[in-house]
Protein backbone atom coordinates (compact mmCIF):
# COMPACT_ATOMS: atom_id res chain seq x y z
CA UNK A 1 0.00 0.00 0.00
CA UNK A 2 1.11 3.59 -0.74
CA UNK A 3 0.35 6.90 -0.03
CA UNK A 4 -2.92 7.00 1.91
CA UNK A 5 -5.08 10.08 2.70
CA UNK A 6 -7.96 10.88 5.05
CA UNK A 7 -11.68 11.78 3.97
CA UNK A 8 -14.21 12.45 7.13
CA UNK A 9 -17.72 12.49 5.26
CA UNK A 10 -20.67 13.92 8.11
CA UNK A 11 -24.18 13.18 7.80
CA UNK A 12 -27.10 15.80 7.81
CA UNK A 13 -26.92 19.02 9.14
CA UNK A 14 -30.22 19.54 10.95
CA UNK A 15 -31.40 23.03 12.07
CA UNK A 16 -29.77 25.42 14.77
CA UNK A 17 -28.80 22.78 17.28
CA UNK A 18 -27.07 21.06 14.14
CA UNK A 19 -25.61 23.98 12.79
CA UNK A 20 -24.18 25.19 16.16
CA UNK A 21 -22.54 21.78 16.63
CA UNK A 22 -20.58 21.30 13.08
CA UNK A 23 -19.38 25.16 12.87
CA UNK A 24 -17.99 25.00 16.89
CA UNK A 25 -16.52 21.53 16.62
CA UNK A 26 -15.36 21.18 13.46
CA UNK A 27 -11.51 22.16 14.01
CA UNK A 28 -11.48 19.66 16.53
CA UNK A 29 -13.04 16.65 15.10
CA UNK A 30 -11.08 17.23 11.74
CA UNK A 31 -7.54 17.67 13.92
CA UNK A 32 -8.63 14.54 16.09
CA UNK A 33 -9.25 12.17 13.33
CA UNK A 34 -6.26 14.30 10.97
CA UNK A 35 -8.63 14.71 7.92
CA UNK A 36 -7.31 15.67 4.76
CA UNK A 37 -10.97 16.43 3.80
CA UNK A 38 -14.27 16.81 4.94
CA UNK A 39 -17.45 16.28 2.71
CA UNK A 40 -20.98 17.44 4.56
CA UNK A 41 -24.06 16.78 3.52
CA UNK A 42 -26.37 20.23 4.37
CA UNK A 43 -29.73 20.29 2.74
CA UNK A 44 -31.43 20.60 6.34
CA UNK A 45 -29.42 23.36 7.66
CA UNK A 46 -31.69 25.81 7.47
CA UNK A 47 -34.88 25.20 10.31
CA UNK A 48 -34.40 21.58 8.48
CA UNK A 49 -35.48 22.20 5.61
CA UNK A 50 -33.17 23.48 2.91
CA UNK A 51 -30.16 25.32 3.00
CA UNK A 52 -28.90 29.62 2.05
CA UNK A 53 -25.79 30.86 1.27
CA UNK A 54 -24.81 32.40 4.95
CA UNK A 55 -25.10 28.95 6.52
CA UNK A 56 -23.56 27.36 3.55
CA UNK A 57 -20.84 29.90 3.73
CA UNK A 58 -20.14 29.69 7.62
CA UNK A 59 -19.80 25.77 7.02
CA UNK A 60 -17.35 26.37 4.67
CA UNK A 61 -15.04 28.65 6.58
CA UNK A 62 -15.81 26.42 9.75
CA UNK A 63 -14.21 23.38 8.10
CA UNK A 64 -16.03 21.67 5.60
CA UNK A 65 -14.64 21.53 2.12
CA UNK A 66 -17.35 20.19 -0.07
CA UNK A 67 -21.21 20.39 0.99
CA UNK A 68 -23.53 17.94 -0.64
CA UNK A 69 -27.37 18.57 -0.36
CA UNK A 70 -30.49 16.44 -1.39
CA UNK A 71 -34.42 16.95 -2.55
CA UNK A 72 -35.06 19.28 0.52
CA UNK A 73 -31.81 22.05 -1.47
CA UNK A 74 -34.82 23.39 -3.63
CA UNK A 75 -36.52 24.54 -0.17
CA UNK A 76 -35.20 27.89 0.14
CA UNK A 77 -35.38 29.92 -3.26
CA UNK A 78 -32.46 32.28 -2.43
CA UNK A 79 -30.08 29.60 -2.41
CA UNK A 80 -30.45 28.68 -6.31
CA UNK A 81 -27.79 31.50 -7.64
CA UNK A 82 -25.59 30.40 -5.08
CA UNK A 83 -26.12 26.62 -6.19
CA UNK A 84 -24.57 28.30 -9.91
CA UNK A 85 -21.80 30.29 -8.51
CA UNK A 86 -20.11 28.31 -5.56
CA UNK A 87 -17.85 25.34 -6.97
CA UNK A 88 -18.21 23.24 -3.90
CA UNK A 89 -21.80 22.98 -3.14
CA UNK A 90 -23.72 20.24 -4.62
CA UNK A 91 -27.12 19.54 -5.61
CA UNK A 92 -27.91 16.06 -6.84
CA UNK A 93 -26.62 15.52 -10.16
CA UNK A 94 -29.88 13.34 -11.30
CA UNK A 95 -31.95 16.40 -11.73
CA UNK A 96 -33.05 16.73 -15.47
CA UNK A 97 -31.28 19.62 -17.58
CA UNK A 98 -32.10 23.02 -16.14
CA UNK A 99 -31.95 22.78 -12.92
CA UNK A 100 -29.70 25.33 -10.73
CA UNK A 101 -26.24 24.57 -9.82
CA UNK A 102 -23.77 20.99 -10.30
CA UNK A 103 -23.90 17.68 -8.97
CA UNK A 104 -20.19 16.66 -8.90
CA UNK A 105 -16.80 18.62 -8.40
CA UNK A 106 -12.91 18.25 -8.13
CA UNK A 107 -11.50 18.95 -4.63
CA UNK A 108 -7.77 19.81 -4.73
CA UNK A 109 -5.99 21.21 -1.95
CA UNK A 110 -2.10 20.63 -0.94
CA UNK A 111 -1.86 17.58 -3.64
CA UNK A 112 -5.24 15.92 -2.71
CA UNK A 113 -7.35 15.47 -5.58
CA UNK A 114 -11.06 14.43 -4.42
CA UNK A 115 -13.60 13.64 -6.62
CA UNK A 116 -17.13 13.95 -4.98
CA UNK A 117 -20.63 13.02 -6.46
CA UNK A 118 -24.04 14.13 -5.17
CA UNK A 119 -26.78 11.39 -6.04
CA UNK A 120 -30.47 10.96 -5.31
CA UNK A 121 -32.43 8.05 -5.19
CA UNK A 122 -35.67 7.52 -6.91
CA UNK A 123 -37.73 5.19 -4.20
CA UNK A 124 -40.15 7.24 -2.44
CA UNK A 125 -38.24 10.43 -3.67
CA UNK A 126 -39.53 12.81 -5.97
CA UNK A 127 -38.58 11.43 -9.78
CA UNK A 128 -35.37 12.04 -11.09
CA UNK A 129 -32.80 10.99 -13.58
CA UNK A 130 -31.48 7.55 -13.24
CA UNK A 131 -28.75 8.35 -10.67
CA UNK A 132 -27.51 4.64 -11.50
CA UNK A 133 -26.42 5.35 -15.52
CA UNK A 134 -26.03 8.95 -14.98
CA UNK A 135 -23.51 8.61 -11.47
CA UNK A 136 -21.44 5.79 -13.55
CA UNK A 137 -20.45 8.23 -16.65
CA UNK A 138 -19.64 10.97 -14.13
CA UNK A 139 -17.35 8.76 -12.32
CA UNK A 140 -15.88 7.44 -15.55
CA UNK A 141 -14.91 11.07 -16.66
CA UNK A 142 -13.89 11.78 -13.59
CA UNK A 143 -11.08 9.19 -12.92
CA UNK A 144 -9.09 10.90 -15.74
CA UNK A 145 -8.37 13.29 -13.01
CA UNK A 146 -8.42 11.40 -9.82
CA UNK A 147 -9.34 8.04 -8.36
CA UNK A 148 -10.21 9.11 -4.95
CA UNK A 149 -14.15 9.92 -5.68
CA UNK A 150 -16.98 9.68 -3.60
CA UNK A 151 -20.28 9.66 -3.82
CA UNK A 152 -22.84 10.69 -1.64
CA UNK A 153 -26.06 8.94 -2.48
CA UNK A 154 -29.37 10.31 -1.12
CA UNK A 155 -31.73 8.17 -1.02
CA UNK A 156 -34.41 6.33 1.18
CA UNK A 157 -34.87 2.50 0.22
CA UNK A 158 -31.78 0.55 1.88
CA UNK A 159 -31.89 -1.94 -1.33
CA UNK A 160 -31.47 1.02 -3.56
CA UNK A 161 -28.57 1.96 -1.76
CA UNK A 162 -26.92 -1.05 -1.48
CA UNK A 163 -27.32 -1.67 -5.32
CA UNK A 164 -25.74 1.80 -5.96
CA UNK A 165 -22.62 1.00 -3.87
CA UNK A 166 -22.51 -2.47 -5.20
CA UNK A 167 -22.57 -1.10 -8.88
CA UNK A 168 -20.24 1.67 -8.46
CA UNK A 169 -18.04 -1.08 -6.58
CA UNK A 170 -14.38 -0.57 -7.90
CA UNK A 171 -14.83 2.50 -10.06
CA UNK A 172 -14.91 4.62 -6.35
CA UNK A 173 -13.66 5.46 -3.51
CA UNK A 174 -16.94 5.15 -1.31
CA UNK A 175 -20.32 5.63 -1.81
CA UNK A 176 -22.15 6.55 1.96
CA UNK A 177 -25.76 6.90 1.94
CA UNK A 178 -27.96 9.87 3.45
CA UNK A 179 -31.22 11.50 3.95
CA UNK A 180 -32.72 8.78 6.67
CA UNK A 181 -30.87 10.29 9.46
CA UNK A 182 -30.34 7.09 11.26
CA UNK A 183 -26.63 6.04 11.05
CA UNK A 184 -26.59 2.37 10.23
CA UNK A 185 -23.83 -0.43 11.28
CA UNK A 186 -22.84 -2.26 8.27
CA UNK A 187 -19.93 -0.07 6.86
CA UNK A 188 -17.70 -2.27 5.01
CA UNK A 189 -15.45 -2.85 1.95
CA UNK A 190 -17.05 -4.25 -1.10
CA UNK A 191 -15.24 -6.63 -2.79
CA UNK A 192 -14.01 -4.41 -5.31
CA UNK A 193 -12.26 -1.89 -3.13
CA UNK A 194 -15.21 0.66 -2.39
CA UNK A 195 -15.92 1.45 1.23
CA UNK A 196 -19.68 1.45 1.92
CA UNK A 197 -22.51 2.23 4.86
CA UNK A 198 -26.71 2.72 4.11
CA UNK A 199 -26.68 5.77 5.99
CA UNK A 200 -24.19 7.87 7.87
CA UNK A 201 -26.40 9.15 10.40
CA UNK A 202 -27.17 13.09 10.83
CA UNK A 203 -25.30 16.18 12.52
CA UNK A 204 -28.28 17.64 14.93
CA UNK A 205 -30.73 17.00 17.91
CA UNK A 206 -30.18 14.02 20.21
CA UNK A 207 -33.22 14.45 21.69
CA UNK A 208 -35.61 14.12 18.54
CA UNK A 209 -36.72 11.52 16.03
CA UNK A 210 -34.98 12.01 12.90
CA UNK A 211 -34.05 15.66 14.04
CA UNK A 212 -37.33 17.06 14.95
CA UNK A 213 -39.93 17.41 17.88
CA UNK A 214 -40.74 14.11 19.07
CA UNK A 215 -44.28 15.20 20.42
CA UNK A 216 -45.17 16.29 16.60
CA UNK A 217 -43.98 12.92 15.63
CA UNK A 218 -46.04 10.85 18.08
CA UNK A 219 -49.20 12.72 17.00
CA UNK A 220 -48.78 12.28 13.47
CA UNK A 221 -48.37 8.79 14.21
CA UNK A 222 -51.39 8.70 16.69
CA UNK A 223 -54.16 10.51 14.60
CA UNK A 224 -52.60 10.21 10.94
CA UNK A 225 -52.86 13.65 10.96
CA UNK A 226 -50.46 15.53 8.04
CA UNK A 227 -48.57 17.67 10.99
CA UNK A 228 -45.61 19.47 10.19
CA UNK A 229 -42.14 18.39 11.61
CA UNK A 230 -40.34 21.09 13.67
CA UNK A 231 -36.78 20.93 14.26
CA UNK A 232 -35.83 20.07 17.86
CA UNK A 233 -33.09 22.42 19.59
CA UNK A 234 -31.57 20.81 22.04
CA UNK A 235 -27.93 19.09 22.36
CA UNK A 236 -26.84 17.63 18.84
CA UNK A 237 -24.40 15.07 17.65
CA UNK A 238 -22.30 14.74 15.01
CA UNK A 239 -21.92 11.29 13.32
CA UNK A 240 -20.40 10.56 9.95
CA UNK A 241 -17.59 8.17 8.56
CA UNK A 242 -13.89 8.42 8.58
CA UNK A 243 -12.36 6.81 5.41
CA UNK A 244 -8.93 6.01 4.63
CA UNK A 245 -7.95 6.16 0.43
CA UNK A 246 -4.99 4.77 -1.16
CA UNK A 247 -4.69 7.64 -3.08
CA UNK A 248 -2.84 5.74 -5.91
CA UNK A 249 -5.33 3.20 -6.85
CA UNK A 250 -8.08 4.93 -5.24
CA UNK A 251 -9.58 1.51 -3.25
CA UNK A 252 -10.78 2.55 0.31
CA UNK A 253 -8.29 1.03 3.13
CA UNK A 254 -10.73 1.23 5.64
CA UNK A 255 -14.63 2.69 6.83
CA UNK A 256 -15.09 3.73 10.17
CA UNK A 257 -18.29 4.99 11.94
CA UNK A 258 -17.67 8.22 14.14
CA UNK A 259 -20.28 10.22 17.03
CA UNK A 260 -18.97 13.43 18.47
CA UNK A 261 -21.49 14.57 21.40
CA UNK A 262 -21.10 18.61 20.67
CA UNK A 263 -20.87 20.37 24.20
CA UNK A 264 -23.51 23.44 22.96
Amino acid sequence: MGKTTTILALGDVIGRSGFRAVVTSLAGIRKRHGADAVVLNVENSADGFGVTEELAGKLLDAGADVLTTGNHVWQKKEVRQYLDREDYILRPANYPGGAPGHGSCVFEHRGLVLGVVNLQGRRRMPQTDCPFKLGRDIVRKMRSRTRCILVDFHAEATDEKEALGLYLDGEVSAVFGTHTHIQTADERILPNGTAYITDIGASGPIESVIGFQPDISIQRSLTQLPLRNEVSDNRAAIHGVKIEIDTESGRAVSITRIREESLV
